[in-house]
């Protein structure tokens, strides 16, 4: 393996000649926050009022005319008074009619956020449905996962091969439901979707029943999930698929591993999908049980790249170890690995399991899987090896806006959130100097958070907590400020002088340093310290594990 040579932090600047371009990674998003977004991106009162319990979405679905149609049966629980219930659909879909208890209702249109008038008195704390009656063409992915929507593709044989992929442009592209990570189904998701008869969908959760209907030359696939789900997470996968599968002895006892692949793939998915079992081993040490046992784990090949659906994480590398073949680290190790498998695998455990209540969360998300790319690294191929995958990610790094997005705007932050937040955590870890510890910290999350929507805010506290250290400072730093933090130092004679620059007002974190030969802790603030050394002009190394840029003000 290339070594990345210990030393100094790259510069930020480094990355802008990055071979792996960002720019078509992030999902494309206007500068200005319109009326739309906000409704979209915001608990409203028309939202605050009831708790979303089940949807039982039963859908047919014509690859012809590229067309979806069907019902959505949402069941939710009162949790105070309210008049109007907020849902969304986006065009050219089209919500026909929404009743209860076979009334028609009231519905109201803001942009595509519908606002619907129950026709009797919500009791607090009972439960109650809508039928949701919709169709339409759906958005057609451009760009997919980045520019989602529905793909419609043909396979190698002229068969129809189509799939869902809409994190950021919202599920509502295809089927009317609560539009906001806030609020998640608390007894999941019936899936019920209708293809031609020769053609299969395979959906999240487990396969409870497949209806032939003769008469219409097709069939429908009912596909239960019984946890929490996030809109987005929920989708369909339809082609000619065939299915192997192994059964993985985890920490809760059997987990089934189930694969669909199209026909001719069959023989090389059976040896590549290898990776999969690999990262449930990985992940399961470093983060504990698989978060979704009772629905199973499925890599499913889609016509994209890839996606973390909850329970039917999609797959569409090539069958090549790598990102598409290549590696983002520029370290070797990242061809030791399908990166999309490890990666949205990854996913489980945080965006699946733990899930941001607010999109301009989404680090809690992509930071974590991003680092989870390193931990696998760790597991299989050493600690050395992780942090050189690590450290080869920061070519990637723009350090052009902060982390954080704009809160209850629908508004996600920088591509940032993937290599710098990965290397974030990262750093953490030397800071809390435990690998021990560190283990149970990344556990505990995932325990103490199981089946949650979380802010960003409750994450950073838990870690600060369970710790022992103050990390508000060092959030603050990378997630919120888009600067490198920069350890300047001197030496002169048998004094060295060291300080924070280019940082939040306060940044005190500590790093390790190798002086004259001898590990040292330093703890730097804004304003110059001071420490005597034991021999004159002692070198300094600082430890290349944290991000952070150095320099030495004196050269020598």
């Amino acid at each position: 393996m290339k070594n990345i040579l210990p030393g100094l932090a790259l510069l930020a600047m480094a990355t802008l000649f990055s071979p792996f371009s960002p720019a078509k990674d992030v999902f494309k998003q206007g500068q200005d926050i319109s009326r739309q977004d906000r409704l979209r991106g915001s608990v409203t009162p028309e939202r605050a009022w009831w708790d979303l319990m089940h949807y039982h979405l039963d859908i047919s679905v014509d690859p012809k005319k590229q067309f979806i149609s069907g019902t959505n049966t949402m069941s939710y629980r009162v949790l105070s008074a309210g008049q109007r219930l907020q849902l969304e659909l986006q065009p050219p879909m089209v919500l026909e009619s929404v009743s209860q208890d076979g009334e028609a209702l009231k519905v109201e249109r803001d942009g595509y956020s519908y606002f619907i008038t129950p026709g009797k008195a919500q009791e607090k704390g009972e439960e109650y449905q809508l039928v949701l009656t919709f169709s339409g063409q759906p958005l057609v992915a451009e760009n997919p996962p980045w520019d989602g929507g529905i793909t419609w593709q043909k396979d190698s044989r002229g068969n129809d091969f189509i799939a869902s992929a809409v994190q950021g442009v919202g599920a509502s592209v295809w089927w009317p439901n609560k539009d906001h990570a806030y609020d998640e189904p608390d007894n999941g998701v019936l899936i019920s979707v209708e293809v031609p008869e020769h053609l299969m969908d395979v959906s999240n959760g487990r396969l409870i029943k497949i209806e032939e209907h003769p008469g219409r030359q097709s069939k429908t696939y009912h596909w239960q999930v019984n946890s929490p789900i996030s809109n987005y997470g929920i989708n369909i996968n339809i082609g000619d698929y065939v299915h192997f599968g192994e059964v993985y002895q985890g920490e809760l006892g059997p987990l089934d591993l189930d694969y669909y692949v199209l026909r001719d793939n069959l023989a090389k998915a059976k040896k590549h999908f290898q990776d999969a079992r690999r990262t449930i081993e990985a992940f399961e040490y470093w983060f504990g049980p698989y978060p979704f046992y009772e629905d199973g784990f499925k890599l499913v090949e889609a016509p994209y790249l890839g996606m973390e659906h909850q329970s039917s994480v999609t797959y569409g590398n090539g069958y090549q170890k790598g990102y598409k073949g290549r590696d983002r680290s520029g370290t070797g190790w990242g061809l030791e690995f399908d990166f999309i498998i490890v990666h949205e695998a990854g996913h489980e455990w945080f965006a699946n399991n733990i899930t941001h209540r607010d999109i301009a969360d989404m680090w809690i998300h992509e930071s974590f899987t991003n680092y989870s790319e390193n931990l696998f690294v760790e597991y299989f191929y050493g600690k050395q090896a992780g942090g050189e995958y690590s450290r080869g990610t920061r070519q990637n790094v723009l350090n052009d806006k902060p982390i954080i997005g704009v809160y209850n705007a629908n508004r996600e932050g920088s591509f940032d959130m993937y290599p710098k937040g990965g290397n974030m955590l990262h750093t953490i870890r030397q800071v809390v100097d435990d690998d021990v510890l560190w283990r149970k910290i990344l556990r505990g999350l995932n325990r103490d958070f199981y089946h949650k929507t979380v802010s960003g805010r409750q994450v950073e506290q838990y870690m600060t907590r369970h710790s022992g250290k103050d990390l508000t400072k060092i959030f603050d730093q990378y997630l919120r400020d888009v600067r490198v933090p920069v350890l300047e130092y001197f030496v002169k004679g048998k004094v060295m002088k060291f300080r924070w620059s280019n940082t939040v007002d306060g940044f005190d974190m500590p790093v390790k340093a190798i002086i004259g030969g001898e590990p040292l802790w330093l703890t730097p603030v804004n304003a110059w310290s001071e420490f005597e050394l034991k021999t004159p002009d002692a070198k300094v190394e600082i430890d290349s594990n944290f991000y952070i840029s150095v320099l030495n003000i004196l050269g020598n």
